[in-house]
């Protein structure tokens, strides 16, 4: 692409629009299969550094990156329906002021509660002391902090409510089970056991837990406050049991926390049309950029960007107020500001 002084729909700073702007209902639409009851908690696992998305996440909170025109947080948490939404707790323990200031001043449209790690408390702990700012009695639906996907949630629910199982995980195929914990699940939607990174040639599935998960209160109520693992100790047990569900999905599922995933992420948004303000311009996503003869392919360009005579863009993710030299060539960056 080769275009001079591209203008998309508004100049307002990309950080600042990552708000949405939609009304909030407060039951669930019962076309979805799930109960009639009121909306649910969800449990937002934040609690890490961000060391792998570094420099970017040195001035600024990993879930507060900008995936387009949304917060990587925005995005984890839009793949739950507005309706099923009551309250968005998000566990963290490093950037909490500047997300507070954040959550302060956007309009999102449900509510977000911050539950302040103090140390390090893996998922089990973290989802543990989350439970003080948990309002219902049902089930809750913890999502893993940089997980990008397609999953129906909706779906999700409506399996837990029929299997009547005490946690049931959203289940993603991969082609090499030998990097994940993979899972096996029966023809009546059960998960029966799990096998933690298996050897080449020796797994039983290739389903690994996709980062989203629902679990019941008894689940809740067993979880202790000291460091331990939601999949390595809790989630075995429960399938011992016989009370552990599996839905697998279908579409998109990218882990966001290191620079290529993340730009896989921006390119997943744009793919599926995963925005609202900006523009797409022969395969990019431009919030409001200025280009003096440069070209851009397949990025993804926050608000005031400025693009050099000859620079050359392929695959980059560029935040706002970036200046972008003559006949600099980028190929799959993160650009900071």
């Amino acid at each position: 692409m080769n275009i001079h002084r591209y203008r998309a729909c508004d100049s307002t700073s990309l950080f600042q629009r990552c708000a949405w702007r939609s009304s909030k209902s407060l039951t669930r639409s019962a076309e979805n299969g799930f109960c009639s009851r009121s909306s649910m908690d969800v449990v937002v696992l934040a609690g890490g550094f961000g060391t792998r998305l570094r420099p970017w996440t040195e001035g600024r909170a990993k879930p507060l990156l900008p995936l387009l025109d949304k917060t990587l947080l925005e995005r984890v948490v839009e793949c739950v329906p507005l309706e099923m939404i009551d309250r968005v707790v998000v566990a963290a323990g490093y950037g909490i002021e500047e997300m507070q200031r954040f959550f302060d001043s956007s309009e999102l449209p449900y509510e977000v509660i911050l539950s302040v790690e103090t140390e390090a408390l893996g998922t089990g702990g973290a989802v543990a002391l989350a439970r003080k700012h948990l309002t219902g009695s049902g089930p809750i639906l913890v999502l893993n902090g940089d997980l990008i996907s397609s999953v129906d949630v909706a779906a999700l629910a409506k399996h837990h409510s029929s299997t009547s199982a005490t946690a049931t995980l959203s289940l993603w195929p991969v082609e090499d089970p030998s990097r994940f914990g993979v899972c096996e699940l029966d023809n009546s939607g059960y998960i029966r056991r799990f096998q933690e990174k298996p050897e080449r040639g020796t797994e039983f599935s290739n389903l690994i837990n996709a980062g989203c998960y629902l679990l019941e209160r008894e689940v809740l109520d067993s979880l202790s406050l000291n460091h331990h693992s939601m999949e390595r100790e809790i989630f075995p047990s429960i399938a011992e049991s016989g009370r552990m569900a599996g839905l697998e999905f279908e579409g998109f599922f990218v882990d966001a926390g290191t620079p290529s995933s993340f730009l896989e992420a921006a390119q997943v948004c744009i793919d599926n049309g995963r925005f609202s303000t900006g523009a797409i311009f022969e395969g990019s996503w431009f919030a409001d950029a200025v280009i003096d003869g440069g070209q851009v392919s397949g990025s993804a360009i926050g608000s005031e960007v400025k693009i050099g005579i000859g620079a050359n863009l392929v695959n980059c993710v560029v935040l706002d107020g970036a200046i972008i030299g003559e006949s600099v060539h980028l190929d799959r960056c993160l650009t900071p500001q």
